[in-house]
């Protein structure tokens, strides 16, 4: 395990209950439903389809992916978190494992997923990208959507993360171009997209700005109103995070 990860495991063991408590209310899971996981997973059959959910947390995206009739495995670092989906999901498969290094087999999934974890593993992100490789199948499909380098509310982001003990160190954005350059004799991208403005700061990412989940009802529902408008025009340079889908070669 490398030393990041060793710090991000146990970080996340620490604020497992705020970060599920925030991530996992109504109002964030009406947010990541509409503007992460629809387009994410736009076109893609999940039905009877094998789906790692990476770095999965308490599973948020494994209750999506469900729904549209996904078998699921949960994978997460943190004792915590796996602890937590295992009596979320009891019926699903869990491992306590790095992204690194799964111990998973080859070509044993259909489609690997991951929300906002790739951005936890600098200066290792390549390296995980190549481990979801080798376990999709031919043609299996990676969807992932974490915040980007080079926008304007990342120099701000930039700024945030060195301050804010909710981050570790190794945490930045991710630079897709580069990315997607390095790993293109694996992955063909399909598609990409960029979206998050207000209501993915103060309504998803509520537990960044400290929002007592009482008080976000106040306010919720007008942004994710008005997000439904913003996203209809959201450039790459103002928004917060990119959505991918790459296919296996």
């Amino acid at each position: 395990m490398a030393a990041g990860e060793r710090e991000q495991e146990r970080h996340y063991d620490r604020i497992a209950e705020a970060y599920n408590t925030h991530y996992g209310d109504a109002y964030s899971r009406r947010y990541a439903a509409r503007f992460i996981y629809e387009p994410m997973f736009a076109g893609i059959p999940l039905g009877g389809a094998r789906v790692l959910d990476a770095m999965c947390g308490n599973g948020e995206c494994t209750a999506y992916v469900r729904t549209q009739g996904a078998v699921v495995t949960g994978l997460d670092i943190s004792e915590a978190q796996i602890a937590a989906y295992q009596t979320k999901f009891p019926d699903c498969g869990a491992l306590r494992a790095s992204a690194l290094d799964t111990r998973l087999p080859d070509g044993s999934f259909d489609c690997v997923t991951v929300v906002g974890g790739l951005h936890h593993v600098h200066p290792h992100v390549e390296d995980a990208l190549w481990e979801f490789h080798r376990i999709l199948k031919p043609g299996g499909l990676l969807v992932f959507a974490e915040p980007h380098r080079g926008s304007i509310p990342d120099a701000a982001r930039t700024r945030w993360y060195k301050h804010d003990p909710l981050f570790e160190d190794n945490e930045a954005a991710i630079d897709v171009d580069e990315l997607r350059q390095r790993c293109a004799r694996g992955f063909e991208c399909l598609h990409e997209s960029y979206g998050g403005q207000i209501a993915y700061l103060l309504v998803f990412n509520s537990l960044v700005f400290r929002v007592p989940p009482r008080l976000k009802a106040l306010y919720a529902p007008l942004l994710l109103f008005i997000e439904g408008h913003l996203s209809r025009v959201a450039s790459r340079r103002l928004s917060c995070f990119v959505v991918c889908q790459w296919r296996k070669r």
